[in-house]
């Protein structure tokens, strides 16, 4: 089962309510995703903690629902 453009950015609003969030399916197969956020939380961390963090927010859903995020991160 894949998940929707909305609910990746529904999931990572919900850990990062000020977060920019842009969502793009890159295939059109509701598989394969990009994804853009930036928020101020990120202020500090390293580029990978950034990712971490978004990953988590995606509750362990990567490789199973959501077969691939090509993921850019900024701080706000």
């Amino acid at each position: 089962m894949a998940m929707d453009a909305g609910e990746i950015e529904r999931l990572i609003k919900a850990r990062f309510p000020d977060a920019q969030v842009e969502i793009r399916d890159l295939a059109g197969d509701g598989d394969h995703y990009a994804a853009h956020v930036v928020t101020a939380e990120f202020k500090g961390k390293s580029r990978v903690q950034q990712h971490q963090l978004v990953y988590e927010a995606l509750g362990g859903r990567m490789g199973g629902e959501l077969h691939a995020l090509a993921l850019t991160t900024a701080a706000e």
